[in-house]
């Protein structure tokens, strides 16, 4: 696949088909890009579990903090990778070993792992490399059109106005 540039509907088939979320490398530091994708994933209505040794057994945005993948005690759809390029192997290396697989890992803005990636998607699990779901999830929702910026994405659909986060609802709840 080529992980340069992805369609529309790869994207928003993903977004669509999660909702269990693992975010490796999850802050609990407000100023962390993690701890808003976290907090943007979970308001949005996903089950996210955050994965960091340093916070294992803490309390991240109200959800149980884990050490490892493995340890997370239900299923997992999707995998966000927090962790520079290099730690990638390692970390898909340890979503393989997870029965079920997830159905996708997603690598952050500015992580890229063609090798890695190339072995998840042998092993029948979709990537997603230097992107942020957050950033995803609110330009096709529309969201991000709202403030200003092209978001590529021509819609006559009326927003659903909600309390928090404004939507065009990408996810079903």
């Amino acid at each position: 696949m080529n992980h340069d540039s992805y369609d529309h509907t790869y994207i928003s088939a993903i977004l669509n088909g999660v909702r269990t979320v693992a975010i490796v490398g999850a802050s609990g530091n407000e100023v962390r890009p993690s701890f808003f994708v976290t907090k943007y994933l979970i308001d949005k209505g996903y089950e996210v579990y955050p994965v960091n040794p340093g916070h294992a057994g803490k309390d991240i945005l109200g959800r149980m903090t884990y050490a490892k993948l493995g340890d997370i005690p239900v299923a997992i759809d999707m995998v966000d990778i927090f962790r520079a390029s290099e730690a990638v192997p390692a970390i898909v290396e340890e979503a393989l070993a997870l029965d079920p697989l997830p159905k996708v890992i997603w690598m952050q803005l500015g992580i890229r792992n063609d090798a890695a990636a190339a072995q998840a998607e042998a092993a029948g699990v979709q990537v997603v490399m230097n992107r942020c779901p957050k950033i995803e999830y609110a330009r096709l929702a529309g969201e991000i059109g709202w403030n200003g910026v092209n978001s590529g994405m021509i819609s006559s659909k009326k927003p659903i106005m909600r309390g928090g986060f404004q939507s065009f609802g990408v996810r079903q709840k």
